[in-house]
């Protein structure tokens, strides 16, 4: 069993490596290498009968609890924690009421798009629109730093995605509960998203000051290195398996604790910490498309195209109506978002891994499960290909050469 397994990792981490020289020889962003290594690698291990051991079954709890982790805790470990303080009211709004914008207008165009109640129910359209209104910023913050475009716009985009994915995924995750056992939400949808995302803040205010303090008490860089990770899988693992919080802001806050704590010992005790995360969020980055590029099937395409390109147009006006509705109450408030940056964050908001992770995670007693994939997948797709392609073209014409800046209080 234990060399099954290890035969298994090590396919992929291979298959991510063919994918960095595809990359490098192509030009392509490392998301989309990956995905098409993944998908020329699945249709050829299908013919030397190599069982790569990833099911739709299975993928829940490796997604959740092993990568969904360290993806998080390096993301918020970078943010810068000044620019975040300076942007933090328009980042939680766009988190909070943007991501709830976003995931109902998604849910209400995917429903109606489909037009099938018996199959494609309400609840199918709120997991599908939970699951749009994850963004990730990693290919745009690469393009935002070549464009030399302000650093204030790349951490909205940055400090967005990152509480976006927290609120996303409690959202998924109580969607998702009301369709497994509708008799447990028993109306409290409210009362219980607050008490799961506080819940996970909570805990990993705990679990990050004590790390903090163990850190500081061990002093040595390898010793950080294995006190962040642990606290990475334990404080994702105690939320989500005994409290029943959000493991996502659990690990957000756990990280941004240690980092703060840190930051005066970044030469000494944290020396070295950024390149360990750096590798380990490209590595599991690039495992995760590579998994989507071996789960689809020109069948995906053949039966679920007009599924894909609903939910591409409900995705897009879905972006749209969040970022001008949380424009519009910003230009209220000292910290307003320029009207240039709305048209970048609108068109660089992709989806990327959280919402692959989500739809990987789909549980298969569900009967649309597969339809709800195949549209992630669809939006997913759309992002490497024409808004990752694109969206260069667009910073350059609306946050050039850092010549717009934000407007001060």
């Amino acid at each position: 069993m234990i060399a099954v397994i290890v035969e298994q990792i090590l396919a992929l981490v291979g298959f991510t490596l063919i994918a960095g020289l595809v990359q490098r020889t192509t030009k392509l962003d490392l998301p989309l290498a990956c995905v098409l290594v993944g998908f020329a690698a699945g249709q050829l291990i299908s013919f030397i009968g190599f069982d790569t051991g990833i099911r739709a079954s299975n993928l829940q709890d490796i997604v959740f609890y092993v990568i969904l982790p360290v993806l998080v805790f390096e993301a918020a470990w970078h943010l810068d924690a000044k620019l975040l303080r300076r942007w933090l009211w328009p980042v939680l709004l766009l988190a909070t009421l943007g991501m709830l914008i976003s995931s109902i207008v998604a849910a209400g165009l995917s429903f109606l798009g489909i037009n099938h109640p018996s199959g494609f129910p309400w609840v199918a359209a709120l997991l599908t629109g939970a699951i749009l209104a994850a963004t990730d910023p990693v290919s745009v913050i690469d393009q935002l730093k070549a464009a030399r475009a302000p650093e204030d716009l790349a951490t909205l985009f940055e400090g967005e995605s990152l509480f976006n994915d927290a609120t996303a995924v409690v959202l998924f995750s109580l969607v998702l509960t009301m369709a497994l056992t509708p008799e447990v939400m028993h109306g409290n949808g409210v009362s219980l998203f607050t008490a799961v995302f506080l819940g996970g803040a909570c805990l990993g205010l705990v679990t990050g000051l004590l790390a903090s303090i163990l850190l500081l008490l061990l002093g040595r860089p390898s010793s950080t290195t294995i006190v962040l990770l642990f606290t990475a899988f334990g404080s994702f693992f105690l939320a989500e398996h005994f409290f029943h919080v959000s493991g996502i802001m659990a690990v957000m806050v756990a990280a941004l604790i240690a980092r703060s704590f840190l930051k005066e010992v970044e030469n000494t005790v944290a020396s070295g910490l950024a390149h360990t995360w750096a590798w380990s969020g490209e590595l599991l980055n690039s495992i995760l498309f590579v998994i989507m590029g071996l789960v689809i099937t020109l069948g995906m395409f053949e039966s679920h195209w007009l599924a894909m390109l609903i939910a591409i147009g409900a995705a897009l006006i879905a972006r749209l109506c969040a970022v001008a509705a949380c424009g519009v109450i910003t230009g209220f408030t000292g910290r307003r978002i320029p009207r240039p940056w709305q048209f970048v964050m609108v068109w660089g908001g992709q989806r990327g891994v959280i919402a692959l992770a989500l739809a990987l995670s789909l549980p298969t007693e569900l009967d649309y499960w597969y339809t709800i994939q195949c549209m992630v997948f669809g939006v997913v797709l759309f992002s490497l290909l024409v808004q990752g392609t694109t969206t260069a073209a667009l910073i350059r014409r609306w946050a050039p050469e850092r010549r717009l800046r934000a407007r001060e209080d």
